[in-house]
C-alpha cells in the first residue's frame, strides 16, 4: 500500500509537470494604476505596452528565444489593498496571438485605486508566477509608475524575498520634470530610487521614460532587452 501511494504522488508530479508549458520568459507586468495615473495616461501607458507587444522587432525577439515564446500576464497596482489583474497570463509565439493580448489590454476597464503600495505589487506579481501554469527559465516583475513606494508592506523585504526566489525585478521610471509628482525620496530621482531601492537580480535595469523618451519608446526597448535577457538598457544593478 504504502508503494502504491508513493506511485501516486510521483505520477502526479510527473502530470503536474507535463502540464507546464515550456516559455523563454514569464513575464509579468505591474504597472501604476494609482491615484497620481488619470484616465489618459493610464490608456496612454496600455498603449504603449500593447504597441511594443505586438511591434515586428519585439515579435522578432520573441521568436529568437530557444523556445520562440513567451508568458505574459498585465496587473496594475494602487494601494496596499488594491491589486488588479488586467489580463491573465497569455503566451505570445506571434503576431496573432500577441495581438489577443492587446486588445484585452486595451479594452478592460482601470480597477486599482488608491497610492503606491509597489512593495505589495511586487508580492502579487510573485504569487501570479507561483501560480501559473508555464516554466520558463526566467521570470521578470517589471515595475512602472511615477513615484516611489508609499504604503503597504517593507519594500525591502518584498524585493528581498522574491530575489531570494530568483526573480529578476526591472523598473520603468515615468519621470514628468515640472509636474510636481514626487519622485524619490529626499530629492532623489525617481531612476535613481528604482536602480536604489526596486530593481534587483540578474541584469535588473532602469528605463526612463520622459519628454525625450515616449512612453511607447521607453516600452519597446525595455521589452527588447527584458526578452534578451541582457539587461543595462539605462541604469545596471547586478545585486
Amino acid at each position: 500500500m504504502r508503494l502504491f501511494l508513493k506511485s501516486l504522488v510521483v505520477l502526479g508530479l510527473l502530470t503536474g509537470a507535463a502540464r507546464a508549458e515550456s516559455v523563454d520568459l514569464e513575464l509579468v507586468f505591474a504597472a501604476d494604476g494609482s491615484g497620481s495615473i488619470d484616465n489618459d495616461e493610464l490608456r496612454l501607458q496600455r498603449q504603449g505596452w500593447a504597441d511594443a507587444l505586438t511591434s515586428k522587432d519585439v515579435l522578432d525577439g520573441i521568436k529568437d528565444g530557444p523556445v520562440g515564446a513567451i508568458a505574459v500576464a498585465f496587473m496594475e497596482w494602487g494601494g496596499p489593498s488594491s491589486q488588479v489583474l488586467i489580463v491573465d497570463w497569455h503566451v505570445i509565439r506571434d503576431e496573432a496571438s500577441a495581438r489577443i493580448f492587446a486588445d484585452k489590454l486595451t479594452s478592460t476597464p482601470r480597477g486599482a485605486t488608491g497610492y503606491n503600495s509597489i512593495s505589495n505589487a511586487i508580492d502579487f506579481s510573485v504569487r501570479l508566477v507561483e501560480q501559473n501554469a508555464h516554466e520558463g527559465t526566467r521570470k521578470v516583475i517589471d515595475v512602472s509608475g511615477d513615484g516611489p513606494n508609499m504604503n503597504g508592506r517593507s519594500l525591502e523585504a518584498a524585493r528581498a524575498e522574491a530575489l531570494a526566489k530568483g526573480f529578476t525585478i526591472n523598473a520603468l521610471a515615468i519621470r514628468r520634470p515640472g509636474s510636481g509628482r514626487p519622485g524619490g525620496p529626499g530629492g532623489m530621482s525617481l531612476e535613481d530610487y528604482y536602480g536604489q531601492s526596486v530593481i534587483g537580480g540578474p541584469g535588473s535595469f532602469v528605463e526612463i521614460a520622459d519628454e525625450m523618451r515616449p512612453f511607447a519608446v521607453a516600452a519597446r526597448r525595455k521589452l527588447l532587452t527584458e526578452i534578451a535577457g541582457t539587461g543595462g538598457a539605462t541604469r545596471h544593478a547586478s545585486r
